[in-house]
């Protein structure tokens, strides 16, 4: 799997494409930032056909480039946890109204659960559902490259914020315990912001799951 990073729009989230191989010219994008222009660039530059988004949830910073990728690439199918679908529509719920503008944006095309398996472009992600930083948010496993993308659930020596309408931060806790510290401990751990880590450094050394 060839795994590029940009980090996009003011909140510096981190938007992930995917492709097969290095060679290979379909790709699955996981998120977008606030500034969706540079994967737009990304794309056009490499050749890049996406096949398909995966929304780890439903927060503004993850989810503004969806109608731009949309009308670009009329083909794209994109994918969100079913408790965060209506995040797409709802500029309170989706935090959008806190960067003083409205998003709202069509349904996503597939609505997705744990256990489903996503396989797009040549990639095969496990979905894990970890609410607690939304309803919805969800974690990609890919168990044969060993690498695990965790959205806004989990960061390098921290987790995410529950802050926020619908956050439960013992609920986000008792996920990460039960379904992402299980993984092997050399999984690299991609989060939504920020640099990458691996399970078995977040065992030892996060606070937060002490």
């Amino acid at each position: 799997m060839k795994i590029d990073r940009l980090v996009l729009g003011e909140f510096e989230t981190n938007c992930y494409i995917l492709r097969s191989s290095e060679q290979a010219t379909d790709c699955l994008i996981i998120d977008t930032g606030l500034d969706v222009r540079p994967l737009m660039e990304f794309l056009e530059n490499h050749k890049a056909n996406p096949i398909a988004m995966v929304l780890t949830h439903g927060h503004i910073d993850h989810i503004a480039g969806v109608e731009e990728l949309r009308a670009k690439y009329p083909a794209i199918k994109v994918y969100i946890h079913k408790a965060d679908a209506d995040l797409l529509a709802n500029s309170v719920s989706n935090l959008s109204f806190m960067t003083g503008d409205s998003f709202s944006t069509d349904e996503a095309d597939h609505l997705v659960n744990e256990p489903d398996i996503i396989e797009k472009a040549g990639i095969k992600l496990q979905v894990i559902h970890t609410a607690g930083h939304t309803p919805g948010g969800i974690c990609l496993y890919a168990e044969q490259e060993g690498v695990v993308f965790v959205g806004d659930t989990l960061f390098a020596d921290s987790v995410g914020r529950t802050d926020f309408p619908g956050g439960d931060m013992r609920r986000l806790i008792d996920n990460i315990k039960d379904k992402l510290l299980i993984l092997p401990d050399a999984t690299t751990v991609y989060p939504g912001h920020g640099p990458q880590t691996t399970i078995g450094r977040e065992k030892t050394h996060n606070p937060f799951l002490h």
